[in-house]
């Protein structure tokens, strides 16, 4: 498929565009996915300089032990405000790639007959794709034949939701995820959803439990974390903006024992375009990235002849965390995955237990 061709101020037009239909985190989501889901990944990423980059871990989700024993029919709140009955799991449709990663680790990855474009995941590559970039293709679910379909606020357009429940389909809203807290809370909404809440209790404390444990391997500091920006990055469509208080990834930083250098230095929005005064406000000792959005810029390399990006601490010390797009902002079951991840290019030193 043919990359769109965005000037950049086109390209924050579109973030803007889906941020006031979507909120910040799913604008992202969003873009990213339309520009993945298009291929082209430009550039192999160049070696990151001051932080050791690990191997990447296998793109799978670690199912629950046991087959899933739906306890059906469930009826449960859908956060658009209805009630909804679901009577059978023999075909699932998440519309999220989270919702899938969430839906295979709680065992019911058999009965998944659909994928969203960011469920990336290997147990989930042979399924027909229905939804890019929270566009769903309402045809394409109900030739499915879905017997109950998982959707969150950011799916869209609306024609297309209004299309499947009139077709009969139970169609359950869960609200996205912007922080660590939301994990749980997600768990619950899926598992409830699918007859199947010990099962999402189970999840729910292994996820906890793992996520903790990543935490306690933060070295202990006297002085403040790493002050860390999150850049999205999209040179094929001139994308290139710095995250702020609201751009999903502060929790996450804030967990690695970081600052979120765009909230610490002020900017209150999810996402500003950068600029050079924006990352001398921010001063990021350790520069976050998608792994798509580093490669599409020509790695670390093209990354620091963006304005500004040089004459960051960051920028000069070619400090560069690179996280796979398909799991960075999930909040989902591989969050510890991730949190593991950010830790060890954060603190290539090593970490212990506090």
């Amino acid at each position: 498929m043919r990359l769109p061709q965005y000037s950049a101020a086109a390209g924050r037009r579109a973030v803007g565009r889906h941020r006031g239909r979507f909120g910040s985190l799913a604008a992202v989501t969003a873009l990213a996915a339309v520009l993945a889901g298009c291929g082209g990944a430009g550039t192999p990423a160049a070696g990151s300089g001051g932080s050791a980059t690990p191997s990447a871990p296998a793109d799978v989700v670690e199912p629950l032990a046991g087959a899933p024993e739906p306890r059906l029919p469930v009826t449960v709140p859908s956060a658009d405000g209805k009630e909804v009955t679901v009577t059978s799991t023999d075909r699932i449709v998440p519309l999220t790639g989270s919702l899938s990663e969430i839906v295979f680790t709680l065992g019911f990855g058999g009965q998944v007959v659909a994928r969203d474009i960011t469920a990336t995941f290997e147990q989930a590559e042979g399924l027909p794709v229905v939804t890019r970039a929270h566009d769903v293709s309402a045809e394409g679910v109900l030739s499915l034949r879905p017997t109950v379909v998982l959707a969150d606020t950011t799916t869209g357009p609306a024609e297309a939701v209004s299309q499947i429940r009139d077709a009969g389909i139970p169609l359950i809203v869960v609200e996205p995820a912007k922080e660590l807290a939301d994990v749980g809370r997600r768990i619950d909404a899926v598992a409830g959803a699918l007859g199947v809440t010990s099962a999402g209790d189970e999840l729910k404390a292994r996820t906890e439990s793992r996520i903790a444990a990543v935490r306690r391997t933060i070295p202990a500091r006297e002085e403040r974390g790493p002050r860390v920006a999150f850049l999205y990055l999209r040179g094929s469509a001139s994308v290139y903006l710095l995250g702020g208080r609201e751009s999903g990834a502060s929790s996450l930083l804030e967990a690695a024992g970081a600052v979120d250098a765009g909230k610490a230095s002020g900017l209150t929005k999810d996402f500003t375009a950068i600029t050079s005064e924006a990352l001398a406000d921010a001063a990021p000792d350790a520069i976050l990235v998608m792994t798509k959005g580093l490669e599409s810029v020509g790695g670390v390399d093209g990354l620091v002849k963006i304005p500004g990006v040089a004459e960051t601490p960051a920028g000069m010390d070619r400090r560069i965390v690179s996280i796979d797009d398909g799991v960075l902002l999930n909040y989902g079951p591989r969050t510890d995955r991730v949190l593991a991840e950010l830790v060890e290019q954060l603190y290539p030193e090593g970490g212990k237990d506090r």
